[in-house]
């Protein structure tokens, strides 16, 4: 029987686990040296002034607004291309995610969709940067510092990407990271907040740990959370951080070559990555099906991939349309066409480290054969 191809796969080695190794054996598994260390790699690696190690991106996101005065009757313009996470995260503090419509070709949130979405109860802006790709960061400082208002990054697919110089999770009051099994950078799960802002940082530290910061007494105002990580999975993640440009160069490389087989083919629209002042960290390869193609039928060319053995992805329905959407905390401002438009058409192709040119070649004719078979009348 042909192996199938995984969807994702983490890029674990020697070095990783003698990094996990070394904490077993020193007895010290919560709040010590290696999550120190991973803030430090990881504050630098951004340009910003610190990072604080949380248990996974959501966490990161909620403690993030939090730190930024979101709460209860606030709103958050948001994308609704993006996952669940980032809505939710709104929404659990009593917040309401206003949905602004994507811009078709770059897939990240439309700046002028932003900007007609403020209103007086209009708090922060929260940015994807999905896939990798960096959004629009310069328009959306402008709107944000027009209407005062606070950007958190959503940054969790996008540690390394860069625009006009200055890379993701840098260009907010504070921004946030993931680092779940198919990220460029793992630990398994787990997640940071980057800032500039000393506030945030002490917030978000306190936060983490019941509202109290190492050695002090309980000190918050509010009631704190248990979002701490790990210290082996602070210790996977500093390692796998020092080789953090040599596994987005071969991210990089894999997408390269999946744009050179895949190219020509009507039917399917690769990701647009072309801009000048731009450095994509590729978190995922995500193609489009073209505009004649229906959900049914993009479903039915991912049924067939799978019996073909290869593993694909729905990278992302629109949040509005979940289950989880009903309900108070979340709408839809103006329109979200463009956003259900690609929801309805996007495959996500095997993506990681390791993914062979074989494989590569085994996924791509799966994905023009089973295209040509299911191409709507």
């Amino acid at each position: 029987m042909t192996e199938v191809v995984p969807l994702a796969r983490p890029s674990i080695t020697q070095e990783d686990r003698e990094a996990v190794m070394r904490v077993l054996t020193s007895g010290r598994l919560s709040g010590g040296p290696s999550t120190l260390g991973f803030e430090r790699r990881l504050a630098s690696a951004c340009g910003v002034a610190g990072a604080v190690a949380v248990s996974s991106g959501t966490a990161g996101l909620m403690l993030a607004l939090q730190a930024c005065e979101v709460g209860p009757g606030d709103e958050v313009i948001t994308t609704p291309f993006t996952f669940v996470a980032t809505a939710s995260a709104i929404r659990h503090l009593g917040a309401t995610a206003v949905l602004a419509d994507i811009d078709p070709v770059s897939w990240n949130i439309d700046p002028a969709r932003i900007a007609a979405a403020v209103t007086r109860r209009t708090r922060a802006v929260l940015p994807v940067h999905v896939f990798g790709r960096p959004a629009e960061m310069t328009p959306i400082r402008e709107i944000a510092r027009a209407h005062d208002l606070r950007i958190v990054e959503d940054a969790c697919e996008a540690l390394g990407s860069h625009i006009g110089g200055m890379a993701c999770g840098s260009m907010g009051d504070a921004a946030v990271f993931g680092f779940y099994p198919n990220k460029v950078v793992t630990s398994g799960e787990g997640g940071a907040v980057t800032s500039n802002d000393p506030a945030i940082l002490e917030w978000c530290r306190r936060q983490r740990n019941h509202g109290r910061l190492p050695g002090s007494a309980y000190g918050s105002p509010v009631p704190g959370h248990n979002f701490r990580i790990s210290e082996l999975q602070a210790a996977l993640a500093a390692s796998q951080l020092r080789r953090l440009p040599s596994l987005i160069r071969r991210r990089q490389r894999l997408a390269s070559e999946y744009d050179r087989r895949l190219s020509g083919h009507e039917e399917i629209v690769l990701p647009d990555a072309e801009q000048n002042d731009m450095t994509m960290a590729w978190f995922a390869y995500v193609v489009r099906l073209a505009d004649r193609f229906d959900v049914q039928a993009r479903d039915r060319v991912r049924a067939r991939m799978s019996d073909l053995g290869v593993e694909t992805g729905h990278y992302f329905p629109a949040v509005h349309r979940l289950p989880s959407a009903d309900g108070p905390g979340m709408r839809v401002h103006d329109s979200a066409a463009h956003a259900e438009a690609l929801s309805d058409r996007v495959i996500a192709l095997p993506f990681f480290h390791d993914l062979d040119g074989d494989q590569m070649d085994r996924v791509c004719e799966a994905l023009i054969s089973c295209v040509g078979r299911q191409r709507p009348a």
